[in-house]
């Protein structure tokens, strides 16, 4: 029996990077574990919700939606340097005397490796979304170089090199040190995976997502309604008043269809004109109840959303907003468990539904990636590993490569 331990997990303060991990932190505590989870204040409850002792840090990350645009890369990696740069030495205040047995953390947490390196202690990337694979720096060379032709992106790679020598960091290529931990659990599907057969699974092992069971009482689906669908562009990046407008001219009044459409907090009911019979307005869902009953799904691709999606064994219609959006949303297509629409309007919207709940083949499709998720092992399996770490003792993985799983 794994003796009792710290372990301790660090995180930015947002939904993405914290829900994907949490029933992990539920799973080590309800074992007998003491977790720790550094997180900014408003993340308390949430942290503690899950079993977890909070760790509070001040995160220097603007509290509000779209602070950067999405495709503006530079100053997105400047925003997270400088909530890196501002974690680590209240990180440092908070355990030096109070030091875990292992460091998790989150990609965005990185600095608890550098800590983790510092005083010798194991650690481990608990990623929410796909890992690097090798020749991982080859294939997104172009988006460096255009990156660092950018003076800020230059100024980011600079800063970083500096911050990681100056700490006593491993490795200081700052890409390097965030995307290749000494060990990580991958919590995604392997289909959702680029160049899965080129992951080192002697780093990382893929345990699939792991979700909590959703509440199916928290949405019920109406009475006489023939399919359900639903809308949603997540917690960021929801400000789209004229994309809402095109789901309400496409599925407003497709016979057979009761749509469910979350709107965000930006966007006011009132600008999006008149309902159709057929539609339920919201500015937020309980999305894991809806899916687990519905029939399809239009979303931004985020990774959680795929995640539940997937589990449910909804198809998807995939309109990427921002960051890793687009690739999730490019996976999705190339494995035919949905479809990818970079011009969604009425006209596009409307076929993309029709022909993906009418092919037989998605449907079959969707029944094998749930078979695969269950065989991943999700929750169990990933604390499982954890508890395997414990005290620097060699990580017990299953050779995925002999099972074929990835």
């Amino acid at each position: 029996m794994t003796r009792p331990a710290h372990i301790a997990m660090v995180s930015i303060p947002a939904p993405g990077h914290v829900n994907p991990s949490l029933e992990i932190i539920r799973e080590l505590a309800a074992r007998g574990h003491r977790v720790t989870y550094a997180n900014d204040p408003s993340f308390a409850g949430v942290v503690t919700a899950a079993g977890a002792e909070h760790v509070p840090y001040d995160s220097t990350l603007p509290a509000h939606d779209n602070a950067v645009a999405a495709d503006d890369l530079a100053g997105q990696l400047a925003l997270f340097l400088d909530d890196a740069i501002a974690m680590l030495p209240q990180l440092r205040a908070a355990y030096d005397a109070d030091r875990p047995d292992l460091f998790l953390y989150d990609m965005t947490g990185y600095p608890a490796r550098v800590l983790a390196e510092n005083w010798g202690v194991p650690c481990a990337q608990l990623s929410p979304s796909a890992v690097a694979w090798e020749g991982y720096e080859d294939d997104v060379a172009d988006q460096t170089e255009a990156i660092r032709a950018d003076p800020r992106g230059a100024e980011y790679y600079r800063r970083a090199s500096e911050w990681l020598a100056a700490n006593g960091a491993s490795e200081t290529d700052s890409t390097r040190f965030i995307a290749w931990p000494p060990r990580g659990l991958a919590l995604i599907p392997s289909v959702m995976q680029p160049n899965a057969d080129r992951v080192d699974l002697d780093r990382y092992t893929f345990v699939g997502p792991c979700l909590p069971e959703p509440d199916l009482t928290a949405w019920t689906r109406p009475p006489g309604a023939g399919k359900v669908l639903l809308v949603s562009l997540g917690s960021a990046f929801t400000d789209r008043p004229d994309f809402y407008r095109a789901c309400l001219t496409a599925f407003g009044d497709l016979p057979g269809w009761h749509v469910v459409l979350q709107i965000g907090k930006h966007v006011d009911e009132a600008d999006l004109g008149e309902l159709p019979a057929n539609v339920e307005i919201h500015h937020w869902v309980p999305q894991p109840a809806i899916l687990e009953q519905a029939d399809a799904f239009v979303t931004h691709a985020g990774s959680g959303g795929i995640n539940e999606a997937l589990r449910a064994g909804v198809p998807m219609i995939a309109v990427p907003q921002a960051v890793d959006q687009f690739m999730n949303a490019d996976l999705v297509a190339a494995a035919g468990l949905g479809v990818r629409l970079d011009d969604p309007t009425p006209e596009a919207l409307r076929a993309a539904l029709l022909d993906l709940t009418g092919d037989p083949g998605v449907a079959s499709r969707l029944s094998a990636t749930r078979r695969e998720l269950r065989e991943q092992g999700g929750t169990a399996r990933a604390a499982d590993l954890i508890e395997g770490m414990l005290g620097n003792a060699p990580v017990p993985v299953p050779d995925d490569r002999a099972t074929g799983k990835r």
